[in-house]
C-alpha cells in the first residue's frame, strides 16, 4: 500500500473510533484514524461518564480496563428511585461498568489507539469529501494550514458524533425523535455516595442522579422537564440547587464543594440512523445517539465498534465480500440496540409510566428476579423483551387490595399522591429525518 492507502479510514478519534481502529488493527488491518482536534488529550465535556456494564468486555478486550483502573475509574453500580416503591437498591454480585471521566479516558483510550501496530492517527485533519462515485473509497482531509490528503481505503467509518458530517456527505439521513428534558450539571466533591454507588431519580416527568468518579469528583445532574425552561433561565444556579434539594432524599451537599461551572444542555433530540451502507458503516452517536440521562452514549461507542470490526473484518482483510458483511453488521446493531433506543426515546417524552411499568418499578424494589430483568435490561446487556417473559411478568402481578398510584403531574419534581391525576396511556414520539 502506498502512504495514504489503508484497509479501513475511521473518522472520528473518539471513543467509537479509537475502539474501531486499535481493533481493526489488531485483527491485522492498517487504519487511518483521523480526528479534528490536533491535541491527543483532547476529550469530551458533554458527558455523564456513565459506562454500563454492558461494555465491559469490550473495554476488557481492548486492554483499556486496566489503565481505567490504575487511573481511579469506578466500578458502577446504581440505586434508583420512582414514586412507585422509592429506591430500588443495587444487589451485589452483578456485572459492573465503570464511572469515570472524559478527561481521564479519552486521552487514554487515543493513546492506545495510535500505539497499535497498523494504526495512523492524523491529528488536527479534518475530513471534507467523501472518495468514489458509487459508494465511497475514501476521504478528503485538511489540516489548518490547507494542506490536502486523500486517503483511499475499503471502508470508510463514521464516528463522527450524532451530526455526522460524514452522514451528510453521503446522504444517509437519520431519525430524529423529540427530548422533552434539558439538563443541567455540575461537578462536586465530598457528595455522600454510598458504597460508592450512584444514585438515579426518576420523577415523572423530571430526573436527576449523582455518579461517583475518579478522584472524589460526583457529577450531580438535574434533568426538568422542559415546561421548567422559564424557571432556569431566570437564574440557573439557584433553580439547579432548589431543584436538587426538593428531592426525595436527595442527595446531601451541606457538605459539599461545588469544583466546576454549571454545564447545561437544552436540546438533545434521539437520533438514529442505518448502521451501515455500502462502503461505509457508523458506530457510536453516529449510528445511535439516544437520551444521555440513561448513560448509553459510551457503552453503545464501544460496542457497536466491536461489533463492526467482529463481523467485517475477515472480508475486509481477505478480499471477501464487506457490503454482506456490513449488512450483517447494520442487522447485529439493529437487533442489539434497536429495541433499546426505541424505549429511552419514548421515556425521554416524559410521559408517566403505564401500569406494567408501575409495577415493575414496584416488584424490583423487593424481589430478586425481577431486579434481575430490570437490571440486565437498563444495562442494557439484555433486550426489554426480557421484562416480557411469563415468569418476570408472574412476578408483577399486584397484591390484592392494592391500587398502584397515578405519577405526579407534568412540571412536578416532588411527589404527591393527592394531587396526581391518572393517564395510563402510553405515548410513542414520532420522528423526522435529518
Amino acid at each position: 500500500m502506498s502512504g495514504d492507502e489503508f484497509d479501513a479510514v475511521v473518522v472520528g478519534g473518539s471513543v467509537a473510533g479509537c475502539t474501531a481502529a486499535r481493533l481493526y488493527a489488531q485483527a491485522g488491518a492498517r487504519v487511518a484514524l483521523v480526528e479534528q482536534r490536533p491535541d491527543p488529550d483532547a476529550y469530551k465535556t458533554v458527558c455523564t461518564h456513565y459506562i454500563q456494564s454492558s461494555a465491559t468486555p469490550t473495554i476488557e478486550k481492548l486492554g483499556l480496563a486496566a489503565l481505567l483502573e490504575e487511573h481511579g475509574a469506578v466500578h458502577n453500580s446504581i440505586d434508583f428511585w420512582t414514586p412507585y416503591g422509592g429506591w430500588i437498591r443495587a444487589r451485589e454480585g452483578r456485572p459492573h461498568g465503570y464511572n469515570v471521566t472524559r478527561r481521564v479516558m479519552d486521552p487514554l483510550l487515543r493513546r492506545l489507539a495510535a500505539q497499535t501496530g497498523g494504526v495512523e492517527l492524523l491529528a488536527g485533519w479534518t475530513a471534507t469529501e467523501l472518495l468514489g462515485t458509487r459508494r465511497p473509497e475514501g476521504v478528503v482531509v485538511h489540516d489548518p494550514r490547507g494542506t490536502r490528503r486523500e486517503l483511499r481505503g475499503r471502508l470508510v467509518v463514521a464516528a463522527d458524533g450524532r451530526d455526522s458530517r460524514l452522514a451528510r456527505m453521503a446522504g444517509v439521513r437519520g431519525r430524529v425523535r423529540p427530548h422533552s428534558r434539558f439538563f443541567y450539571w455540575a461537578y462536586w466533591t465530598g457528595v455522600p455516595s454510598p458504597d460508592g454507588r450512584s444514585r438515579m431519580w426518576f420523577m415523572e416527568p423530571d430526573c436527576a442522579y449523582t455518579f461517583p468518579n475518579e478522584d472524589g469528583l460526583c457529577l450531580v445532574l438535574a434533568g426538568p422537564h422542559r415546561d421548567r425552561l422559564l424557571e432556569f433561565r431566570g437564574g440557573r444556579q439557584d433553580a439547579y440547587l432548589r431543584f436538587l434539594a426538593a428531592l426525595p432524599d436527595p442527595p446531601d451537599l451541606g457538605g459539599a464543594t461545588q469544583q466546576s461551572k454549571l454545564l447545561g444542555k437544552l436540546d438533545l433530540p434521539s437520533v438514529s440512523r442505518p448502521a451501515a451502507v455500502p462502503g461505509l458503516a457508523f458506530v457510536g452517536d453516529a449510528a445511535t445517539a439516544s437520551d444521555p440521562l440513561w448513560g448509553v452514549g459510551c457503552g453503545w461507542a464501544f460496542q457497536s465498534a466491536d461489533w463492526l470490526v467482529a463481523e467485517t473484518a475477515g472480508a475486509l482483510l481477505g478480499g471477501g465480500d464487506l457490503d454482506a458483511a456490513l449488512a450483517r453488521y447494520r442487522r447485529r446493531h439493529r437487533r442489539r440496540l434497536g429495541p433499546h433506543h426505541f424505549v429511552i426515546s419514548d421515556l425521554a417524552s416524559g410521559r408517566r409510566a403505564n401500569p406494567l411499568e408501575r409495577a415493575m418499578y414496584r416488584a424490583a424494589a423487593t424481589d430478586d428476579h425481577v431486579y434481575d430483568a430490570f437490571e440486565a435490561t437498563g444495562s442494557r446487556r439484555r433486550s426489554p423483551a426480557m421484562l416480557f417473559t411469563p415468569a418476570t411478568l408472574a412476578r408483577l402481578r399486584p397484591r390484592r387490595g392494592r391500587r398502584e398510584p397515578a405519577g405526579p403531574p407534568p412540571g412536578r419534581s416532588g411527589w404527591d399522591a393527592t394531587t396526581a391525576r391518572a393517564d395510563d396511556r402510553p405515548h410513542v414520539p414520532g420522528g423526522r429525518g435529518v
